[in-house]
C-alpha cells in the first residue's frame, strides 16, 4: 500500500494540566469524523498539534538543536563510527544525497504538524457555533502559529515545498506540486500576524507552555531576518522591539540558569518546547510517542562513569573551532563539558568517532534529571528553548544596523547580552553581532541558519565540504518523489 506523509492518521490525546499544559495523558483514540464536537475535544485536537513540536525521532533522529549544531562548525557527528547514524554524518560533512541525510524525518515531522493544524482549523470552522468566541479565536490563533512554525522549518530546510492549507482528498494526495517559496513565506506571515492579533501577552501558571503574542512576534521577526530583505529590516526591528521591551521578558542574571531544567519557562524564554518524564509511550518502536527528550542521551559522553552526568551515546562532540572561539569567554563553562577535566577528576568515558574530549553541556544528560520510568534514554525532562530573549536582542540589533536605524539602541542591545556575562562594551557592527550570536547561542541550533542567511556558509563551512547553491538546503526525500511519480522535483542534488 502506498504511504506518504500526506496520509497521516491523527491520534487524539488529552492534556493533564497538573504540571504543565503540554504534559500528555493518552486516553485512547476516537474516530476523526466523530471528534471536534465540543470545546474539550477541540482542545485535545490542539494539544495534538502542539505534540508534533517535541517529536525527536520522526524518520530517524531529528532533534533540531544537536542536528543543526552538527551541520554547523560547532560539532561533529560522532557516534561509534562513520556508519553510526549516517544521516548525521552526511549532514556533518555535506555528503548528502536524496537517499542519505536527515531529510525524511524533518519532512515527515513538519508536514505532520501542518496536517494536524489544517485539520483542526477546518474542524473548528464546522462547529464554531458551538464554541465560545474567545475560545475559538485563541485556538485558531494557536493553530495558525503552529502551522507557520512547521512551514518555517520546511522552507528553511528544503526551500521548494508544496503549500498545503487544507485536508487533501485521496485524488489530491500525490499531485501536490512545489510552489514559489515566497508563497510559503506569505502564508507564514499571514498566520503569524493573525496569531499576534489574538494571542495573550502572558499565560497563567496552569497554562505554562501555551503560545503567547511575544512568541508569535519573535518568530515573525526571525522569519524577516532569515529572508534578508533589506527593505523590511526596519519592520523586523520594530516587531522585535515590542518583544524586547515587553514587561514579560528579561535576561536572567546568571547565564547558567538559562539551561537548568528546574528553571523551565523562565523570564528569558520566549518559545520553549516542553518535555517531561510522563511518557504516554516509551517503546523504541515509536519514540515520537514519548513526552521526553532523546537529545540529552544522544550527546552525552559514551559509557560515562563519574559524577554529575549519566552515560550517553557520544554524538555531537564539540569542534575545536568552537572550543578555541570560546576560550576565555565566561559562557564556556555553561556551554561546553571539558572531558579532560572530567578525566582528571576520576571520571571515565569511551572516546568515540571524531572524539575531541569536549561535549555539549547546555542540554547534557545530568543524572539528577534521569527518568525513573519507561525507556529512560527517551524520557529526559529537559526542554528545548527555541527562541530566547538574548536571541531577539541580537536580532533586533542586527535589523537596526542593516536598516540604518538607531545605532545607540543597537549598541545597548548587543552590550546587554555581553554585560550579562561580565564582558565589556562593543560597537554593534554586523561582524560583532554575528560573533556574539555565535558565542551566546552556541549549540542551540541557530548557527547553521545564521551562516546560510548571511552568505557566510561558504567561507565558514566550505572547508568542511559545504558547496554554495547546494548545501544551503536539504534534498527532497527520494521516497516522496517516488510516491508522487515525479510530481515533486528534486533540489540541486
Amino acid at each position: 500500500m502506498k504511504k506518504s506523509i500526506y496520509i497521516i492518521a491523527i491520534c487524539i490525546v488529552a492534556s493533564a494540566c497538573s504540571k504543565s499544559f503540554l504534559e500528555l495523558t493518552p486516553r485512547g483514540t476516537e474516530l476523526e469524523d466523530n471528534f471536534y464536537q465540543n470545546e474539550e475535544q477541540v482542545f485535545q485536537g490542539l494539544v495534538a498539534v502542539y505534540d508534533v513540536m517535541q517529536w525527536g525521532n520522526s524518520g530517524g533522529y531529528t532533534m533540531k538543536m544537536p542536528l543543526l549544531t552538527t551541520a554547523s562548525d560547532e560539532a561533529h557527528a560522532g557516534g561509534s563510527d562513520a556508519s553510526d547514524q549516517p544521516a548525521w554524518v552526511a549532514y556533518d560533512n555535506f555528503t548528502l544525497d536524496p537517499f542519505r541525510g536527515p531529510q525524511y524525518g524533518l519532512w515527515q515531522r513538519n508536514f505532520t504538524g501542518v496536517y494536524r493544524a489544517n485539520l483542526l482549523l477546518e474542524k473548528i470552522e464546522l462547529v464554531k457555533d458551538k464554541l465560545d468566541p474567545t475560545f475559538l479565536d485563541r485556538v485558531s490563533a494557536e493553530a495558525k502559529f503552529l502551522r507557520a512554525f512547521f512551514y518555517f522549518d520546511l522552507v528553511r530546510f528544503f526551500r521548494n515545498i508544496p503549500l498545503i492549507t487544507k485536508s487533501l482528498a485521496p485524488s489530491e494526495m500525490y499531485n501536490q506540486e512545489q510552489v514559489d517559496p515566497n508563497l510559503v513565506y506569505q502564508l507564514i506571515e499571514e498566520d503569524l500576524k493573525a496569531a499576534i492579533n489574538v494571542l495573550p501577552v502572558s499565560v497563567p501558571v496552569e497554562e505554562t507552555g501555551r503560545l503567547t503574542k511575544g512568541a508569535a512576534q519573535a518568530l515573525f521577526g526571525k522569519m524577516l531576518l532569515f529572508k534578508m530583505d533589506n527593505s523590511r529590516m526596519a519592520e523586523a526591528a520594530a516587531v522585535l522591539r515590542e518583544v524586547n521591551t515587553s514587561s514579560v521578558y528579561r535576561l536572567l542574571d546568571n547565564y547558567g540558569d538559562i539551561f537548568n531544567p528546574d528553571n523551565a519557562f523562565h523570564t528569558e524564554s520566549i518559545l520553549e518546547i516542553s518535555h517531561t518524564t510522563l511518557a504516554g509511550w516509551g517503546d523504541w518502536g515509536w519514540i515520537n510517542g514519548s513526552d521526553g527528550n532523546v537529545a540529552p542521551q544522544f550527546i552525552g559522553p559514551a559509557d560515562y562513569n563519574g559524577p554529575t552526568y549519566s552515560a550517553g551515546w557520544g554524538f555531537c562532540p564539540i569542534s575545536m573551532d568552537l572550543v578555541n572561539a570560546m576560550q576565555g569567554d565566561p559562557r564556556f563553562e555553561h556551554t561546553i563539558i571539558d572531558g579532560n577535566a572530567l578525566k582528571l577528576s576520576g571520571a571515565t568515558y569511551t572516546e568515540r568517532y571524531q572524539n575531541t574530549d569536549y561535549f555539549i553541556k547546555k542540554y547534557a544528560p545530568v543524572t539528577a534529571y534521569r527518568s525513573t520510568i519507561g525507556n529512560v534514554e527517551l524520557n529526559w525532562p529537559i526542554n528545548e528553548i527555541e527562541i530566547r530573549l538574548a536571541d531577539t536582542y541580537l536580532l533586533e540589533a542586527e535589523a537596526l544596523v542593516r536598516s540604518g536605524g538607531d545605532q545607540s539602541r543597537a549598541n545597548d542591545l548587543l552590550n546587554a547580552v555581553r554585560n550579562r556575562v561580565g564582558l565589556g562594551d562593543k560597537v554593534a557592527t554586523i561582524e560583532n553581532i554575528m560573533e556574539e550570536r555565535h558565542l551566546e547561542l552556541a549549540t542551540e541550533g541557530h548557527r547553521f541558519f545564521d551562516l546560510v542567511r548571511t552568505g557566510m556558509a561558504s567561507t565558514v563551512l566550505g572547508p568542511l565540504g559545504f558547496l554554495p547553491n547546494k548545501h544551503e538546503i536539504l534534498p527532497i526525500p527520494q521516497q516522496e518523489i517516488d510516491i508522487t511519480k515525479g510530481v515533486l522535483k528534486q533540489n540541486n542534488y
